[in-house]
């Protein structure tokens, strides 16, 4: 998934919460089908979160300690979502430099 010297940022931090990349030729290779599913789960995620917040947000009983829950399930979604779309514009960029 990435291109010859390109960098891909990978969906997950590493110690100290930095950025992890990968430098591969190979968008078939282990490491980049566990960082393609990892993404899918992330987004997957996201958007059950969204439809909980949704709902949370529509019921006048919601707790408001379930809400905070909520807001920092939400927030963690967001980062993750974030990070998906930066190693994702990342990428189509590069593809659209290279004609790909």
């Amino acid at each position: 998934m990435t291109a010859r010297n390109e960098l891909r940022l990978l969906p997950w931090s590493g110690p100290e919460g930095k950025p992890c990349y990968l430098s591969t030729d190979d968008p078939d290779g282990s490491m980049s089908r566990l960082a393609d599913n990892i993404e899918a789960v992330q987004l997957g995620t996201a958007a059950e979160l969204l439809e909980r917040a949704s709902e949370a947000l529509d019921d006048q009983d919601t707790n408001p300690d379930d809400m905070r829950r909520l807001a920092k399930e939400l927030t963690g979604a967001l980062r993750d979502v974030l990070r998906v779309a930066t190693s994702r514009g990342h990428l189509l960029a590069v593809s659209e430099l290279q004609g790909e």
